[in-house]
Parts: C-alpha cells; sequence; structure tokens
C-alpha cells in the first residue's frame, strides 16, 4: 500500500463530495437563509447525518477492519461468515431501531433540540422532517459496512465516492426551489433517505467481488461476533467523539435563535480539512497496521504511524492558520448571498474560527486512535473521549449564559485537545509509539513553512480585500485564487526546505 496514494484517491473523492456539499450548502442559504426552516432542516439532516459520519467515516472500521483482517489470515470461508453475522445482527437492530425511533420522534427531537420546545411550529416542522430522514440512518450503516469490508482489501475509492450521491440528489432538488416554494424542506429530506438507499446499493455492487451476502435472521453469535460489538459500541463513542461533541453542540445551540444554522455552516468548512488529514489517514493506515500487527512486524508498524502522524500535521497545521487568519472572507465568500445576511456571515465565521483552533487535535484523535484500534483496543479511546465529551458539555452549559453559542465550538477546540493529549500520553506510556529520528525536524519545517503560507495568505486577503467585500458578487472566485496560490506556495516552500519529497509519494509501506 502506497499511504499518500491511498490517502490521495480517499481525499480525492471526498474534496469532490465536500464540493459538492458546499454547492449544496450555498443554495441552501440562498433560499433559507438561517430562519426556522433552515433550523428544523439542519436538525432533521443532522441526526442521521452525525449517525453517517460516527459509522461511515472510519468508526465501523475501527471495530471491524482488525477483526475482518484476522478472518481473511485464515481463509476466505470464516471471514464470509463472519462478516454475514455481523451484516444480519447490524441489519436487525438498525431496522428496530429506526421503527422504535419513528414511533417516539416527538419526544427523541425533544431530546436532539430542546430549546425548539417554545416554538411549537419549529418542533412540529422539525419532528416531520426528521421523520422523513431517520431511514438514512438504517441505509448509511449498512454501507458503511460494505465500505469496510473494501477497505480491509485497500479499496477506498468506491467507499470515499459513495456520499457524492447524496450531495447530487440535494442539488437536484434545490434547484426546483422556487417552485416548491416552503415545501422545499420536506422534498430535501425525502432526498437525503433516497440518497442513503442509492448509496448501499452503489457500494454492494462494487463489494460483490469480496463479499457474498446472505440476509438470514439464523446467525450465531459465536466469540467472535461478541468481541466485535463489544468493540463497536466504544468505538462509535471514541472514533466520532467530534460528531458527538458538535451535536451536543447542537442540543444547547438550539435555546439561541439561529444559532444551529451558525454552527452547521462553520462546521461544513472545517470538515472538509478534518475528513482528509484525519479521516482519510486514520481509514487508509487501519488494514496495513492491523495486518503488522497480527505478524508483530514492529518497524513496519512504526515507520507507517510516523508517515501517517507527519502527514496529518503536514495536511491540519496550514488549513487551521488559513482558517484563523481568513475565517470571516471565507464564510462570506462562500456563503454571503441571498438569505445568508452580514450578521449570519459574522457569527458563523466567529464559529469557524474557534473550531479551526482544534482542527488539528481533531485530525490528531483519528490517527491516534487507529494506532489504538488495530491493537483491538477501543475501551481506552472510549473512556478518553468520555471524559472529553463531559469537560465539553460542563464548558458550554456553564458558558452559554455568558457568551452564547460562540462557546461551542471554543468547547469543542478544548475537549479534543484534552483528547488528543491524553491519547498521545498513552501511547507513549504504553510503548505503543514512538518518534522515528527524522519526525520533529520534518514538524519544524512543517511549520515554518505553514507560517509563511499563513503571511503570504493574509497578504493575499488584504489585496484583494475590495473583491472580498460582502456585497461583491464574484468574491468567491478571488478567494478561490487567493486558497489556491497559497497552497502552492505552502506545497513550493515544504519542497524546498525539503518537508514535502517527491520520493515519498512512491514510498510504500
Amino acid at each position: 500500500m502506497n499511504l499518500i496514494k491511498s490517502t490521495g484517491t480517499f481525499g480525492f473523492y471526498t474534496i469532490i463530495s465536500r464540493l459538492l456539499g458546499y454547492i449544496r450548502d450555498i443554495l441552501i442559504a440562498i433560499f433559507l437563509g438561517t430562519g426556522l426552516l433552515a433550523d428544523a432542516f439542519f436538525v432533521a439532516f443532522r441526526i442521521p447525518n452525525t449517525f453517517r459520519r460516527l459509522f461511515a467515516e472510519g468508526t465501523f472500521n475501527a471495530a471491524f477492519v482488525p477483526s475482518y483482517t484476522s478472518e481473511t489470515i485464515k481463509g476466505k470461508k470464516n471471514a464470509n461468515e463472519f462478516a454475514n453475522n455481523i451484516f444480519n445482527f447490524l441489519f436487525l437492530g438498525l431496522l428496530i431501531l429506526t421503527i422504535v425511533v419513528q414511533i417516539l420522534m416527538p419526544g427523541f427531537v425533544s431530546i436532539i433540540a430542546p430549546g425548539f420546545i417554545d416554538d411549537i411550529e419549529k418542533m412540529d416542522l422539525a419532528i416531520s422532517l426528521t421523520r422523513i430522514t431517520f431511514p438514512f440512518l438504517l441505509f448509511i450503516c449498512l454501507a458503511s459496512f460494505f465500505s469496510a469490508i473494501l477497505n480491509s482489501y485497500n479499496k477506498f475509492a468506491a467507499a470515499s465516492a459513495a456520499p457524492i450521491l447524496l450531495n447530487i440528489i440535494l442539488i437536484i432538488v434545490l434547484f426546483f426551489s422556487k417552485a416548491l416554494g416552503d415545501e422545499l424542506v420536506y422534498y430535501l429530506s425525502y432526498g437525503v433517505s433516497l440518497a442513503g438507499f442509492l448509496q448501499l446499493i452503489f457500494l454492494y455492487y462494487f463489494v460483490k467481488k469480496f463479499f457474498s451476502l446472505k440476509l438470514s435472521f439464523k446467525f450465531r453469535a459465536d466469540n467472535k461476533v461478541k468481541f466485535f460489538f463489544k468493540k463497536l459500541l466504544p468505538s462509535i463513542f471514541s472514533s466520532g467523539v467530534t460528531q458527538i461533541n458538535i451535536l451536543v453542540g447542537t442540543i444547547i445551540a438550539s435555546f439561541q435563535a439561529s444559532a444551529v444554522s451558525y454552527l452547521y455552516y462553520a462546521d461544513r468548512i472545517y470538515q472538509i480539512n478534518l475528513a482528509i488529514a484525519g479521516i482519510a489517514i486514520g481509514v487508509v493506515i487501519l488494514p496495513q497496521l492491523s495486518k503488522f500487527v497480527n505478524s508483530k512486524n514492529k518497524e513496519k508498524i512504526s515507520f507507517i504511524q510516523n508517515k501517517a502522524l507527519e502527514l496529518s500535521l503536514f495536511l491540519s497545521i496550514p488549513a487551521t492558520i488559513a482558517l484563523v487568519i481568513g475565517s470571516e472572507e471565507i464564510i462570506s465568500a462562500l456563503f454571503g448571498y441571498g438569505n445568508f445576511n452580514k450578521e449570519s456571515v459574522y457569527n458563523s465565521s466567529l464559529a469557524l474560527f474557534y473550531f479551526a483552533l482544534g482542527l488539528p487535535a481533531f485530525a490528531l484523535i483519528k490517527v491516534f486512535s487507529s494506532f489504538l484500534f488495530a491493537n483491538h483496543d477501543t475501551k481506552i479511546p472510549f473512556y478518553v473521549s468520555f471524559v472529553s465529551v463531559l469537560l465539553n458539555i460542563l464548558i458550554s452549559i456553564y458558558f452559554f449564559n455568558k457568551i452564547g453559542f460562540i462557546v461551542i465550538p471554543i468547547a469543542t477546540s478544548v475537549s479534543s485537545w484534552f483528547n488528543a493529549i491524553v491519547l498521545f500520553i498513552y501511547l507513549k506510556n504504553k510503548n505503543l509509539f514512538y518518534f522515528k529520528n527524522h519526525f520533529i525536524l520534518n514538524l519544524l519545517k512543517i511549520i515554518f513553512a505553514s507560517i509563511l503560507m499563513g503571511l503570504f495568505f493574509n497578504f493575499l486577503l488584504n489585496f484583494f480585500e475590495n473583491q472580498l467585500s460582502f456585497n461583491h458578487s464574484f468574491k468567491s472566485i478571488y478567494l478561490i485564487l487567493s486558497v489556491l496560490f497559497a497552497l502552492f506556495f505552502y506545497i513550493f516552500i515544504c519542497y524546498l526546505i525539503k518537508a514535502f519529497k517527491i520520493s515519498d509519494i512512491k514510498l510504500k509501506y
């Protein structure tokens, strides 16, 4: 496996998906803005989408890939039997969950968005929309199962491309927004569930080569299956801690008008960076790490760990600096149109600024957790994540009445740095990770190149100040140009000081 090539494949399709997601969100911003309809839809969309991120973006992989890899070593028959048992348990459990939540939806939405309770119109709309979107959870979790099998064989393209379908469908719906009027949010919600079903079919087409599905309720809960589900529950919490923190933030933000929408738009921006700097790398390294952990090849394990950490920081540190420097210009250029006014830009950019401060931590959590998941350890990441979420909740609740919704991204970043640092200390103390000699030098080079890039990016924002103003029609073009210039400048500096080498692209891991 080639780490950079595989991460590049995963990252390429992820970027395509996120760019389409941006087009989707700018259309939503134009036609819904940050009012009642937007808040209700974002709650309805946030719930299944959070579960999608929990399952699809590495969490299911964390529990499944190490176990499935162990079974493939024993033979295809063993691997297929194990996978079918897991699939059938998963299907039945998700089906029951979906039915129960549909019945109890008013109470479920009250828990997720308690701030809506006093607004009967907003609450009723959120309940109706969430009933429509919730089946997406069933489809996408089963699709994640197929993705995990493909990832186990180092096949990352189809799994990373599948989310594109969701954005395409929602964009198609949004093109008819004028004709649909206030009914638009209902059609968007139906589009969400339809997209989940199509992703499931799409991934099944690719997974057939590696896995023979046998749907049956006569499955066996043997020790291997029990061990998997014992790992799955803590891995959902630990690998998805960033998404859980965001969900917690949504619950608290529902008490402030439009706050859910502000957080949503900020979240969309930094999630693009997290998807590549953390999620993609974590997903890509897990199959190989699991293989080398099984064969006890310590040299290969250490090599992959150091390269994965280096690549994660190579991507996340400059992204953090750029988001901190240009948060307002970025939000304005990407979403500042139609009903998305100056106040919405300011509040969303403030949220983005504080989310950005935690971006390297979000990425490191994904990478460090993968080191432990490869060793079949999901308990320690779970315990650390649990404390991290409690810290997030305490900070958010204590300061919410004093400074409002902005405490949510602050608390998310603080708790994420706590999580990342504790995981790092544990890995070091247990001798599950150590730095290679060249790592610290490369890190210093990355930081130096990132600072220079930040200065250059700040110069570009000032140079294009008039073109990036809120009322300028083509501000997004000037933002894209500034980002591209800054990106090429960063890569050029890294190449000059050898923080990045062409030979790294060809290395096999």
